[in-house]
């Protein structure tokens, strides 16, 4: 079973391609309506805590320890990011976000959690 999970910014028009839209900023994104938004949901929780969103500040140079320190509070989440793999089960899911930087955001650290903890569990 593939598990197709994507990554877009939430400011980016809606496609069908994107299947099951997940907002996964803790702050509701600038300048947009829910409407706008078109998401199917949104999980304020797995957004990167306060203290460690303002320490990693968008900081090429903290990218790694920010994941580092995002993967573990997200370990506290299971319930959270069961949601996520449950629908990614049988839908593409897209994981939106609304930094500038499409490369270095929770998003993308969040794929790459969700994926190394998919393949990690097809090898056992």
């Amino acid at each position: 079973m593939t598990m197709k999970i994507l990554v877009k910014r939430v400011y980016e028009p809606a496609a069908k391609s994107d299947g099951f839209r997940v907002l996964v900023d803790r702050l509701w994104p600038r300048g947009l309506s829910k409407e706008a938004a078109k998401l199917d949901l949104w999980l304020p929780d797995l957004g990167p805590s306060t203290p460690l969103r303002q320490w990693f500040n968008h900081d090429p140079a903290r990218w790694l320890e920010f994941q580092r320190r995002y993967h573990v509070e997200l370990k506290e989440k299971t319930s959270v990011l069961a949601i996520i793999t449950e629908q990614a089960k049988n839908r593409t899911v897209t994981l939106l976000y609304s930094a500038k930087d499409e490369e270095q955001n929770q998003a993308v650290a969040l794929r790459s959690l969700l994926v190394k903890r998919k393949n990690a569990a097809g090898r056992s």
